[in-house]
């Protein structure tokens, strides 16, 4: 908001009434407020669906489509029962790193279950120092902590043996 010398104000309120200063007041509440951009119409759930199927093994399909609708990189399909899944998290308890590095490249949301799988130890413990139980957490399908550390195969190892040795299962 434009600043005006108290001389100036008190002329404009003279001259004027009070309407300037509610004039005023709602100028400067208006250009406090945030704005919020219209939301978009909510994807496709067969194409969320497709891309999270894809995220477990196509890496062709995941660019084409991501390339198609952005949104998608943030999309999660819902199997039943509480079973939520992202690409991410496909490529995640599958092992695919090549996947997993090309939606965390393109912004995904890294959680403890990638890491584990993509080795990345020292996440993984600053994660299950603040919150130990996670350890026994249980990401999409069912599947635990451990069995994304070891889909992540000999650079996960270290992470494998952590989680072993804290009783991990």
């Amino acid at each position: 908001m434009k600043q005006i010398s108290r001389k100036k104000f008190i002329s404009l309120v003279a001259l004027s009434g009070t309407g300037v200063v509610a004039i005023l007041g709602r100028s400067a509440r208006a250009q406090q407020q945030p704005q919020i951009a219209d939301k978009l119409p909510p994807l496709d759930k067969d194409l969320v669906k497709e891309f999270v199927v894809k995220g477990h093994g196509d890496l062709t399909a995941v660019r084409q489509m991501l390339e198609m609708e952005p949104r998608l990189l943030h999309a999660c399909w819902d199997w039943g029962g509480g079973d939520f899944e992202t690409a991410l998290e496909g490529a995640g308890h599958m092992g695919n790193k090549e996947i997993a590095l090309f939606l965390l490249e393109k912004g995904a949301r890294l959680n403890v279950f990638c890491a584990a799988m993509l080795g990345q130890i020292e996440v993984v413990k600053s994660i299950l120092v603040i919150h130990p139980d996670l350890k026994f957490s249980i990401g999409p399908h069912g599947l635990q902590l451990l069995h994304h550390a070891r889909k992540g195969g000999p650079e996960a190892a270290a992470v494998v043996h952590y989680l072993e040795s804290i009783g991990a299962r």
